[in-house]
């Protein structure tokens, strides 16, 4: 199977022509990586992107990142301190990955001795994992019968739209999105619906990649991004164009300081981000008070 390869000069062009077309973009047109799509077409398109990926989707995490993507929804699930009896709704988290994360930390032995926790209260904890995408639900699914956890009353699988969620207003002590926000037609309708549906208290959490500003750094990240990450999925998932998608959705997402003042804007308080491995990631974190 040949590899193709971008050319710098070819990367800096389609980029160049992506913002050219953005100048004349209007109300109902948004982006699709570097695309220019309608909005009422994004959704079918990015839905598409992950009934493709959705088989594939834990192995290219690990291939992409190292394994790292590991120790991030680690640093996000510590961030979270879950509790027993809480309620919380991790969204577009089809695969389970940030679930059984929380999962596991309220049923620690460890913790809980720690924490002095009310053994009742374990069966109280509700973790809601919403997705869009119902292939990424069922291999979510699929991984929680394996785990032993098909019929486990904490885990609730839910297929929903981050921008008009089906949960009560302040009904979750917790929300967390990984690698999902990006994603999405509407940043700013998701957030508001992350501030709806969370109690006064609540936290919120966002893992998604992000931008390096480091030199050298972004370059050599740059050139992973555009000429490693397409090829592998094409190897591996066979299927090239969704990855080339998501590496663009990456640099169509706002940078570190927007997107903070975009939640705070949804009306959160005390918004913190912090980088991970110079900006390839961050974890944006507030409160709704």
């Amino acid at each position: 199977m040949a590899l193709r390869l971008l050319s710098r000069k070819t990367l800096v062009s389609r980029i160049l022509s992506y913002r050219s077309s953005l100048a004349s973009l209007h109300s109902h047109a948004t982006s699709f990586g570097f695309q220019l799509v309608k909005e009422e077409e994004k959704s079918k398109l990015v839905g598409n992107v992950f009934t493709n990926v959705a088989s594939s989707y834990d192995i290219m995490n690990d291939v992409m990142s190292g394994g790292l993507h590991r120790l991030w929804k680690e640093r996000l699930v510590g961030k979270l301190s879950p509790f027993a009896g809480m309620k919380h709704l991790d969204v577009a988290g089809g695969t389970g990955d940030v679930a059984f994360r929380i999962f596991d930390a309220v049923n620690s032995v460890k913790l809980r001795a720690l924490r002095k926790v009310d053994e009742s209260s374990l069966g109280e904890t509700q973790i809601y994992v919403c997705d869009i995408n119902p292939n990424m639900l069922n291999v979510g699914k699929q991984r929680a019968a394996e785990r032993g956890l098909r019929d486990n009353k904490s885990l609730v699988w839910v297929e929903g739209d981050a921008e008009a969620l089906s949960f009560d207003k302040n009904s979750m002590d917790g929300y967390t999105i990984a690698f999902g926000i990006r994603n999405v037609t509407h940043i700013e309708k998701a957030l508001a619906e992350a501030y709806r549906v969370l109690k006064r208290g609540g936290r919120f959490l966002c893992l998604e990649l992000s931008h390096v500003d480091i030199p050298v750094f972004k370059d050599l990240y740059d050139l992973y991004s555009f000429q490693v990450i397409p090829n592998l999925g094409e190897l591996i998932a066979g299927d090239r164009e969704s990855y080339q998608y998501l590496v663009e959705s990456v640099r169509r997402f706002p940078p570190q300081e927007r997107f903070a003042t975009m939640i705070a804007n949804a009306g959160f308080e005390k918004v913190e981000y912090e980088n991970l491995v110079g900006g390839v990631v961050a974890i944006h974190s507030a409160i709704k008070l």
